[in-house]
C-alpha cells in the first residue's frame, strides 16, 4: 500500500470533514412547544440563538408550565441539531467509530 496516497486521501477527508463541520455549526434549528407558543432557534454549535415567546401563555399564576414549554423547545432544536450532525458525520467517516470528535 502506497503511504503517499494513503496520507493524500486522509488530508482529503479531514479537509471535507472540516467544511462539513463549519456548515453544519453555521445551520440553525427551530423547534416549538405549545402549539407553537414557544420557539426556540439554536445552531450547530448548540447555541440558543432566540427564544420566542408568545404573551399569551405568561401567566404569573403558572410560571412552572412556560418553563416546561422553553425546555422542550430548547431540547427539541437541540436533539434536531445533534441528530444531524451525528448523521452527516456518520456518512463522512463511514461509519467509524470516532468518539468525541464532533
Amino acid at each position: 500500500m502506497d503511504m503517499n496516497k494513503l496520507m493524500k486521501k486522509a488530508q482529503k477527508m479531514q479537509a471535507k470533514m472540516s467544511e462539513m463541520q463549519e456548515e453544519l455549526e453555521n445551520k440553525t434549528y427551530e423547534a416549538t412547544a405549545g402549539g407553537g407558543a414557544v420557539k426556540a432557534l439554536v445552531n450547530g454549535k448548540k447555541e440558543v440563538l432566540d427564544l420566542q415567546i408568545d404573551e399569551d401563555v405568561v401567566d404569573p399564576e403558572d410560571v412552572e408550565m412556560l418553563e416546561d414549554l422553553i425546555l422542550a423547545a430548547v431540547n427539541e432544536a437541540m436533539r434536531e441539531a445533534t441528530e444531524e450532525i451525528n448523521d452527516k458525520m456518520g456518512q463522512m467517516t463511514g461509519g467509524m467509530n470516532m468518539p468525541g470528535m464532533f
